[in-house]
């Protein structure tokens, strides 16, 4: 969408004060974990961009909570594996030789837009070692969140995903539907459902100071029934949808959305 048609759209455009009042009234307060989702298009023109997006809930949580996104790199993986787009498979293996080491400081996001890039770099963020599937995180809970992101706890029990589910923290997601929603990958780790299955991975990677194609394993995941499994979950729990601007906005604890995933999935799938 261009910003001209969302200039057009827009009645009232968002401020730093507005947006944080909005997030307020839709649940989030001080001393808050947030992992926050989101489609900056449906706020509207916000005065400040992105930077008043991030400082707007960075206010909403005060400097005793913390806010997390997702900041993947999710090109630094297989290329065999890929479909949006695929690359031929004559560039597969130049691909491993050449893709450069995942950096925390330097790879930049993929396919999530301009708040989460903008997001990563924010004075103080720490963003997690997983090569191709990192969360960045700022706050007081941000390094517990972040350390010692494994390559086959992608969103297991001992990843930023779980660690928010250790903290009993929350979800927003903000103009975003539950498609989006990653913790329901950490669902898919807890649940127990047929056709569970680990799969090959590989990403560059610096070992030892020196960039490597290193391959792994880690669960194989889909995002394929993740908007059932949420409008399903929205309704047993009375999740009330508010409204900021075009945005539908949903807040909620994270432990009660995992366990009802873990509950669909191992009844469902």
């Amino acid at each position: 969408m261009s910003e001209e048609t969302i200039i057009g759209r827009t009645k009232t455009p968002l401020t730093v004060t507005t947006l944080t009042e909005k997030l307020r009234a839709c649940g989030l307060a001080e001393g808050q974990t947030v992992l926050v989702h989101l489609a900056m298009s449906k706020l509207g023109w916000v005065m400040g961009g992105a930077e008043a997006v991030i400082l707007a809930l960075l206010a909403a949580v005060g400097e005793s909570g913390t806010i997390m996104m997702v900041t993947n790199s999710n090109d630094n993986t297989d290329p065999a594996n890929w479909q949006n787009p695929p690359i031929p498979e004559a560039w597969w293996q130049p691909y491993r030789d050449n893709r450069p080491a995942y950096n925390p400081l330097t790879s930049p996001t993929r396919g999530l837009g301009i708040v989460p890039e903008l997001f990563r770099t924010w004075p103080g963020a720490m963003r997690s070692g997983h090569p191709a599937f990192s969360i960045t995180a700022i706050g007081a809970n941000a390094h517990f969140l972040t350390c010692d992101h494994l390559l086959h706890e992608e969103f297991g029990h001992g990843s930023p995903i779980g660690r928010l589910y250790e903290l009993d923290g929350h979800v927003l997601l903000l103009g975003v539907n539950h498609h989006n929603n990653t913790s329901l990958h950490h669902a898919e780790f807890r649940a127990n459902f047929s056709g569970k299955h680990n799969e090959p991975m590989g990403s560059a990677m610096l070992v030892n100071g020196e960039r490597q194609w290193v391959t792994y394993e880690t669960l194989a995941v889909s995002s394929d029934d993740f908007q059932v499994i949420g409008e399903a979950f929205d309704t047993a729990h009375n999740i009330p949808i508010q409204q900021i601007n075009d945005a539908e906005v949903r807040f909620f604890r994270q432990r009660h959305v995992v366990d009802f995933g873990v509950a669909w999935m191992e009844k469902n799938r």
